[in-house]
């Protein structure tokens, strides 16, 4: 039996004009992930989606964990669904971002008042009545991220039936680490478990920065070990807990 990990990235530049960047906290995170890694065996593989804030979660981790070279793939189906066309589709004035922005500082609480926008648009893309408006719809990113993690399950057993077919017996499974984003997460959690989307909703919105889901694999099963672990941020105290 071998092990995924899904490590969500870290605290990125949620209502700024480039999310895709991580905060100084959110770099540190990922470090003090790296940094409770050490006490497991070298992972054999990473993963990484190719958006910028999944990069920097991997480096910033490598650099805390201080490990043997691991072999990198990028895999862009782990990257995570377009939020800004999300939001503008829900309310043509995101469609000038700085504008709004500015709008919602007047507010008493900004981020409350973003967060709430966004957990409205996030409600109206996975409705099912307007999956023509986007470019990539709710079932489409559904089954990108699904595809994504059968790419990596089949990779991996059939790397071992080679091996058998030429009488060679597979060293024991190591670790493998997905650098992604929580869309994605949540929606591979979805897929395994069988929840409907207001579930998956709901678990999207608790899915902590560098949180880390286990999954477990062989030929005939799939299933979920754990989900949303933070213990890392909870020994470096409170403050390190962050959602977005």
């Amino acid at each position: 039996m071998a092990a995924i990990y899904l490590i969500r990235h870290g605290q990125a530049s949620f209502g700024s004009t480039d999310y895709d960047q991580l905060s100084n906290k959110g770099s540190q995170q990922a470090r003090l992930l790296g940094e409770y890694w050490r006490s497991r065996g070298a992972p054999s593989q990473f993963y990484c989606g190719d958006l910028l804030r999944h990069g920097q979660t991997l480096t910033h981790f490598v650099n805390g964990y201080q490990g043997e070279t691991t072999p990198m793939v990028i895999h862009s189906g782990f990257n995570e669904f377009d939020h800004v066309e999300i939001l503008q589709q829900y309310n043509p004035q995101w469609n000038n971002f700085a504008k709004m922005n500015d709008a919602l500082n007047q507010l008493d609480e900004p981020n409350k008042a973003l967060q709430q926008e966004f957990y409205q648009a996030l409600k109206r893309w996975i409705s099912g009545d307007n999956h023509h408006e986007y470019k990539e719809s709710w079932p489409q990113f559904q089954a990108r991220c699904i595809r994504a993690l059968q790419d990596i399950i089949q990779q991996q057993l059939s790397h071992k039936r080679q091996l058998r077919a030429v009488n060679h017996e597979p060293k024991p499974s190591k670790d493998i680490l997905v650098f992604t984003s929580g869309g994605t997460i949540s929606v591979i959690i979805q897929h395994i478990l069988k929840l409907n989307d207001q579930q998956t909703l709901a678990i999207n919105q608790q899915t902590r920065n560098t949180s880390v889901t286990k999954l477990l694999f062989s030929e005939n099963m799939l299933s979920v070990d754990y989900f949303n672990n933070y213990s890392h941020l909870e020994q470096a105290g409170d403050e390190w807990i962050t959602y977005k």
